[in-house]
């Protein structure tokens, strides 16, 4: 860590949040914001810039398409929030005004087991009031003419509240709003997770500076550390980092209209960026564990799968210049892709909120919600977010996700 360990004020808060970046700063800030709490909340964040955080290195997106309701329903709310924003934050004059660029998710199926899965996943959505549309490979070229769809069978598509959204503003103003309100953060790192004799609760956490916390909640938002959170308190999540490429191009041709982020069959995705940028993501055809501080680049995978099949999805861009690139993290839940919410059978004031899979900065808003309410409440008050419980991690019965990108 580059500055100064900092000491928190106090020996002893209500809440312990391990990890400030998107979920633990959700967390945080629906505390704060939740009238029946009136807590004393700490922060503990073991790097404050936040470099190697999956926050900083994500791609912004928001989608309603998947296969489960309860992830088509957390969308919704996440559209909401983001949309009202100031609202949200009381009508603060210095929050901006946000908006989702909602230009879709297009799913390209080209195999009929595929379209039965876009169909399968349309009528969850549908149910759940998305705008979810079904096309036919004649009705998308029609609407996106650049499209190669000679191989397609079907493509799924929303264009309301899907795109790319403001999560740095979100971020930022759930740290300075929550700041204002009370919340501490400091710059530490948990080194220890202390029960009590009876093993039934966390007593406090020890930091690296050698202060020792007393707590009454503890939350693991520790992102791709989560299972090494977990473990200093004796318990396992299946959580591990997967890294994630992503590679800004501009088009010598840039295309006539917006382009959907596009998941193609192939597992690239790509969309529009900028005015005449694109953005494209994807990972190795392996797709190991790494380390928490390898962010080195696969020098291949774009010259050999990425940009092979961009060029062949859309031959306008089969003359592109690739401007820079980056890898990031996934935190994924190797048992069935998704979150992990709520507190632990046994030690019932360790909380978990953990194991995102990609899709973490989408659900943040419900998420830091369900767990305000649990901490204040004893159980959910909006959303029932039960499904995502640690009791089915501790049983190995997964609660899959099958729309995962």
């Amino acid at each position: 860590m580059s500055q100064p360990l900092q000491t928190p004020k106090h020996a002893s808060y209500d809440v312990v949040i391990i990890g400030g970046a998107m979920l633990g700063s959700s967390v945080a800030w629906f505390l704060s914001d939740t009238k029946d709490f009136q807590g004393r909340v700490l922060v503990i964040e073991k790097d404050p810039t936040y470099a190697k955080a999956a926050t900083s290195h994500t791609n912004s997106c928001m989608r309603q398409q998947f296969s489960r309701e309860i992830n088509v329903r957390i969308s919704q709310f996440a559209a909401d929030f983001v949309k009202n924003l100031r609202s949200y934050m009381g009508g603060d004059v210095r929050v901006p005004e946000l908006s989702i660029q909602s230009y879709g998710y297009m799913y390209l199926a080209d195999t009929p087991a595929m379209a039965a899965t876009l169909r399968a996943n349309y009528r969850v959505q549908r149910a759940a009031g998305a705008a979810t549309q079904l096309m036919t490979p004649d009705e998308i070229k029609r609407a996106y003419p650049f499209y190669q769809v000679d191989d397609i069978v079907l493509g799924s598509i929303n264009r309301v509240d899907e795109g790319y959204w403001d999560s740095v503003a979100v971020f930022d103003w759930w740290r300075r709003s929550a700041k204002e309100r009370g919340v501490e953060t400091v710059a530490n790192e948990v080194v220890a997770i202390n029960r009590n004799g009876a093993g039934t609760r966390i007593d406090s956490v020890t930091l690296k500076s050698g202060a020792v916390i007393a707590c009454g909640h503890v939350v693991n938002a520790s992102g791709t550390r989560g299972a090494v959170t977990a473990r200093m308190a004796g318990l396992e999540i299946p959580i591990e980092p997967r890294k994630r490429y992503t590679y800004i191009f501009s088009a010598a041709q840039p295309l006539d209209r917006e382009l959907p982020l596009t998941i193609d069959p192939s597992g690239v995705h790509f969309r529009q960026d900028g005015r005449q940028t694109y953005l494209a993501g994807a990972h190795a055809e392996t797709d190991p564990a790494v380390d928490f501080d390898d962010f080195a680049m696969d020098q291949n995978l774009w010259e050999e799968k990425v940009w092979p099949v961009i060029a062949a999805r859309i031959p306008q861009f089969e003359a592109i210049r690739l401007t820079h690139e980056w890898a990031g993290h996934y935190d994924m839940n190797t048992l069935d892709h998704n979150a992990i919410l709520g507190p632990h059978p046994e030690v019932r004031n360790f909380m978990f909120i953990n194991g995102f899979s990609g899709h973490g900065l989408q659900q943040s808003p419900a998420m830091g919600r369900a767990m305000a309410e649990l901490i204040t409440f004893g159980g959910f008050r909006t959303l029932d977010l039960s499904p995502f419980g640690y009791e089915r991690i501790a049983r190995q019965v997964p609660f899959e996700e099958e729309a995962i990108i």
